[in-house]
């Protein structure tokens, strides 16, 4: 078998972490990268195997080709997988052939397909994109074109990459890809800027690389990685079956043999366990570029012994911590996880939903798409009651924000229950109270953002947020539950990382500046972030209180959808010990996930242990 080699298919790649080990890199770090996602069947379903039980960590997805749908569909089914979008402009394959989205003959044969090659080729003489008069305006229009192809169905993706050397074969091709990066906060992989600032290194196998031999020239490759290096390994996985042994060109006809090479590579039990043996971290493009910094305690003067006597504390208590991150300075010095819980696994956010629901509202009123004073009625105008109540029409946008609806939450909850239409069980529950008046911990009443956040962008909140917080922070395979009618939550139902809590965090500590750029207005931070009403723990009535103000975070009053917290704090809180902890006055965030019930103690520990340990 021959080795597979042509010039102009393998590119260099950026790559990010997506575990870090506590305040150093010792370890190498490896990008193990799939390409051409979407080209075939049997490309989708190895690009899944090599994920789900391989070593896989990225994977580049083609809009243009048949089989993108069903890509879509398996990317947003496995959200763990960092995507990247492969611009294309060249159809290689023999027997199969793929069109561009957008008119741009320049850029085709006579039978509207795009050309086989870049370059010039031998086999192909005349049929190259460099043979030819290409037109960089055709250009912009069909990367345009696949890039919001893309984000529509996988609005997750993170990165930009070209398919056989599509984005650097001339200098008005690279600056237009970097034009377009910047415009859709996409990260462009292949920049040579991106290469030296994260000194990362391609690796192939070490030896030949025919079918029979990949296992041993990746295994020896791996053994070959050096501690605190970054790389970067691509190659293309497919399966050997009827569909594959039809796909081949001039010079490379054992494509189906060679490709399910690959997906045994990265599927292999030897790479596996030599991986393990070698302590290779495997890492995505998101994590390192869209990361937070990393520094030490010390340098950040925040106490190590204190950091790990909370710890230490917490085990004692028998507190059931999933993870904690202390950020200082806008950088992380600890972060911990416990049990099966991982820095590359999603956590149930519960109502620290609710913040990213409010952020989104910030969104809305920056654009002039909705104003705080806005009647939630003139929204849902078929949804309304027959008789729509003075306190109905007085409800406010800003009525939902701060959880002073005026009306019973539990018993909205209970009318959902037997009702698919939440906005019209919501709207229907009567309004015993002036809006804004009193609090009353309402959780349908952030779904009811999220509905109006649908109602007036047409985009479900999560997609709303991509391309305005997500992608700027990095917060990737975000997940979102939904009602019955298409709505996500709002109120709950999210799923996030633990970083992607601190990156919401940072956020706010930095009044809505990100990496320089002003995304949301600092009003809004400062808005959000002031009580608005006395507040109570959720489910307690005023009369029945027993604690004092001085004893319980949540009596500090509420903002927009955050608490105020003790020590001039400030808090996104999700049932069961989910917090997002802003200390402006320490220049600090405190993340945590768990499942502890009694939340005051875990802030308990959280106030003795570390806010002292923060100097």
């Amino acid at each position: 078998m021959k080795p597979l080699s042509i010039k102009g298919i393998f590119f260099f790649t950026l790559f990010s972490v997506t575990t870090i080990t506590l305040f150093s890199q010792e370890k190498p770090r490896l990008i193990v990268r799939s390409d051409d996602m979407g080209a075939f069947h049997s490309v989708n379903v190895a690009c899944i195997e090599a994920y789900k039980k391989g070593i896989q960590t990225v994977v580049e997805v083609m809009p243009v080709t048949a089989w993108f749908p069903e890509a879509a569909r398996m990317l947003n089914e496995n959200q763990g997988i960092d995507v990247g979008i492969h611009l294309a402009i060249t159809s290689e394959w023999e027997n199969i052939k793929w069109r561009p989205l957008t008119y741009c003959p320049s850029l085709t044969d006579e039978n509207g397909y795009f050309y086989p090659m870049i370059n010039p080729h031998n086999a192909y003489p005349g049929q190259s994109i460099l043979e030819n008069k290409w037109d960089i305006d055709e250009i912009e229009k069909e990367f345009r074109a696949q890039i919001e192809l893309t984000l529509k169905n996988i609005p997750q993706a993170s990165h930009l990459s070209g398919h056989m050397g599509a984005l650097r074969f001339d200098p008005k091709v690279l600056e237009l890809t970097h034009k377009l990066a910047r415009e859709y906060n996409l990260t462009f992989v292949e920049s040579d800027d991106l290469r030296q600032k994260y000194n990362a290194t391609s690796v192939w196998y070490d030896g030949s690389n025919e079918t029979d031999k990949k296992e041993a020239g990746f295994v020896s490759m791996l053994n070959k990685l050096e501690a605190g290096k970054n790389y970067i390994f691509v190659d293309h996985p497919a399966l050997d079956n009827d569909e594959m042994k039809t796909v081949g060109h001039i010079g490379y006809e054992w494509v189906a043999e060679d490709r399910q090479g690959v997906t045994d590579i990265l599927t292999s039990k030897k790479v596996k366990q030599t991986i393990n043996e070698k302590g290779i971290e495997l890492i995505t493009y998101n994590d390192l570029t869209k990361a937070l910094p990393r520094s030490t305690p010390d340098t950040e003067k925040v106490s190590a012994k204190g950091i790990q006597n909370y710890l230490d504390t917490v085990k004692k208590s028998g507190q059931d911590l999933h993870s904690i991150m202390i950020l200082r300075n806008g950088k992380v010095v600890a972060e911990h996880w416990l049990g099966e819980h991982a820095a590359n696994k999603p956590h149930i956010m519960n109502s620290v939903s609710k913040t990213y629901t409010a952020t989104a509202i910030g969104f809305a009123v920056s654009e002039g798409k909705l104003n705080v004073a806005d009647k939630v009625i003139s929204f849902f105008p078929d949804k309304l009651p027959d008789n729509v109540s003075q306190n109905l029409n007085d409800l406010e946008i800003k009525h939902l924000l701060t959880m002073s609806v005026g009306h019973d939450p539990n018993a909205v909850r209970e009318k959902t229950r037997n009702n698919d239409d939440w906005v019209e069980a919501f709207l229907a529950e009567p309004i015993t109270e002036k809006p804004g008046t009193q609090f009353n911990y309402n959780s349908l009443a952030t779904y009811m953002l999220s509905a109006i956040i649908q109602q007036v962008t047409g985009e479900k909140l999560i997609d709303y947020l991509y391309p305005r917080l997500f992608r700027p922070l990095g917060i990737v395979g975000a997940r979102w539950e939904e009602c019955p009618q298409g709505i996500n939550i709002g109120g709950w139902g999210l799923y996030v990382k633990t970083e992607d809590m601190a990156k919401l965090g940072q956020f706010f500590l930095q009044k809505g500046k990100w990496k320089g750029e002003q995304l949301l207005p600092e009003s809004w931070i400062v808005e959000a972030t002031t009580s608005h009403i006395a507040s109570l723990p959720a489910g307690i009535k005023k009369e029945d209180l027993k604690i004092k103000p001085d004893e319980s975070d949540w009596l500090q009053g509420y903002g927009y959808q955050m608490w105020r917290s003790r020590h001039n704090g400030y808090r996104a809180d999700g049932a069961n010990g989910q917090f997002i902890l802003v200390l402006p006055e320490k220049e600090a965030v405190i993340v945590t996930t768990a499942n502890i019930g009694d939340m005051q103690a875990e802030l308990n520990l959280i106030w003795e242990y570390l806010l002292p340990a923060i100097k």
